[in-house]
């Protein structure tokens, strides 16, 4: 109940909140489409290109990339469908993902019966790409529209990963309904739905639950992080570590043709290895290659994306400068051996200082 509470004042959500603890990211997103379809008596759901949302049947037919995740699990569920998310970088405006969302209005499914739109504010799995604050606006203002449940999944931008507690609060909008998971308990299991009590009540009594929903040991420890949020600044430390990031980034941008689009909300941050910079290829066996050589020279990189061209950087928010700087320095290793190996042709040219 205490958990609840807190949390309920916490998240950014529109009118009074209810509170669901249950066990995981994907049981989250399970239950707020659950939710979503018993409160407008609709069954459409839509998600974006390049979104995860989870392993489960229903999450993996919300989630916009195959391999991995589905490929080899037979159909998925349906009244799934899928806009392109904005990626200015890879030629999809603000503008252009909105009209996406209308044409599945009209080419899919009509807006009186959908009953979510579903979106991370920042993609995890699909590259740290963030949703502009006017995107997030439009899509608030579409909902209103039509009676749409907006869901905001933060299982992965969540609990100070942007530098706010919440990503979604970077564009002023409130959500319906959020979910979250990973730091919200320092590791231990559990994930939460919060939104508009007239949503969550939607469904009636015992329609939503599970085992070991809520377990005490869990809540204990969310609740221990919601202190260490208040009482150490834990935000703060994230806002210097994106910028800290970016630094280092920036750097190496300038100084290879194959690292670029340095992008960051708070301690969100990623780089992008491509073809060339003119070209904007993606190069996912280059981004592979880093990652190999970093966990040779004893570093743990993970590359993601739509692409799997990016490298997202997830250090604890409260990671020393000390284990900061030398995994900084592996990356930047392994980036000059990876520069020496490739054609000469390929390396930017030179400038002398004057």
């Amino acid at each position: 109940m205490q958990l609840a509470e807190k949390l309920c004042e916490l998240t950014p959500v529109q009118g009074p909140a209810k509170a669901m603890l249950v066990n995981a990211g994907a049981e989250a997103l399970e239950n707020a489409v659950k939710i979503a379809r018993a409160a407008t008596g609709r069954s459409g759901i839509i998600c974006f290109d390049g979104a995860f949302h989870g392993r489960t049947f229903m999450t993996l037919a919300m989630t916009g990339k195959v391999a991995p995740y589905k490929r080899d699990f037979g159909p998925m569920p349906g009244d799934v469908f899928r806009a392109p998310f904005p990626n200015a970088y890879h030629g999809i405006s603000d503008d252009d993902a909105l009209a996406g969302l209308q044409r599945i209005f009209k080419t899919d499914i009509a807006p009186e019966r959908t009953a979510a739109i579903i979106i991370e504010p920042v993609q995890g799995e699909g590259g740290f790409y963030a949703a502009s604050a006017y995107f997030l606006k439009a899509l608030r203002t579409l909902c209103d529209e039509h009676g749409i449940v907006l869901i905001v999944d933060e299982v992965q931008s969540g609990f100070g990963r942007t530098g706010k507690l919440f990503a979604i609060e970077h564009s002023g909008i409130e959500a319906d309904i959020v979910t979250m998971a990973k730091s919200l308990a320092d590791g231990m299991p559990l994930s939460a739905v919060v939104g508009t009590a007239s949503l969550m009540d939607a469904s009636g009594g015992n329609s939503l639950g599970g085992t070991y929903s809520g377990n005490p040991l869990s809540c204990a420890a969310a609740l221990a992080v919601i202190d260490v949020f208040e009482n150490e600044d834990i935000l703060g430390q994230s806002t210097a570590l994106g910028e800290r990031l970016m630094q280092r980034f920036e750097q190496w941008q300038q100084r290879y043709e194959f690292v670029d689009n340095a992008r960051h909300l708070g301690a969100m941050a990623a780089f992008e290895l491509v073809s060339d910079k003119n070209s904007r290829t993606p190069d996912a066996e280059l981004a592979a290659t880093l990652c190999k050589k970093a966990k040779d020279k004893g570093l743990i990189l993970l590359s993601c994306g739509f692409w799997g061209n990016s490298i997202r950087i997830l250090v604890p928010l409260t990671v020393s400068d000390t284990v900061l700087e030398e995994g900084l320095d592996i990356i930047d290793s392994a980036l000059a051996e990876i520069a020496a190996a490739r054609p000469a042709s390929t390396q930017p040219t030179p400038t002398m200082a004057v």
